[in-house]
């Protein structure tokens, strides 16, 4: 079985996300979105209605699940016995973050790949970091986020 890992926050998830997840949806048997807990890190969203969100948004994809974990996303990709990790990618600065990433997890597990995705351009400019500010100031974000997500605003 291809099995895919997409790691995030999802606080919340964008339409480049969704972009990214659904163009890999032919890639592999099975895409498993892996919300990162992290205690110290404080999140616009509820880890449940994140779950919620993404639930949702993937509802008529079979082959796509929400799961939770903590730790190192290496082991977690190893405890539902992921081959691939996908990421997407925005620009130049995510690349070269992305590829850091990439590296290390080859050093932590060297059977684990690593799939990069760019997002399609008309979403490059969407994060989740932009849109937790525009909500936080009142703004709209319906143009940027699956409208799943708008319930939750």
């Amino acid at each position: 079985m291809r099995r895919a890992v997409f790691p995030g926050s999802f606080d919340p998830i964008t339409l480049g996300h969704e972009n990214i997840i659904r163009r890999a949806i032919p890639m592999f048997d099975e895409i498993v979105i892996a919300i990162g807990v992290n205690g110290s890190k404080k999140s616009m969203f509820t880890l449940d209605q994140r779950i919620e969100m993404l639930t949702r948004v993937f509802s008529n994809a079979a082959s796509v699940n929400v799961e939770t974990f903590s730790g190192l996303t290496v082991r977690f990709c190893e405890k539902v016995k992921a081959e691939w990790m996908l990421r997407g990618v925005r620009n130049g600065a995510d690349f070269e973050y992305e590829r850091t990433i990439a590296q290390m997890t080859k050093k932590l597990n060297p059977s684990l790949e690593t799939v990069i995705l760019f997002t399609d351009p008309e979403f490059a400019p969407i994060s989740s970091t932009v849109v937790r500010d525009i909500l936080a100031n009142g703004g709209d974000v319906s143009s940027f986020v699956p409208k799943a997500v708008l319930d939750f605003v």
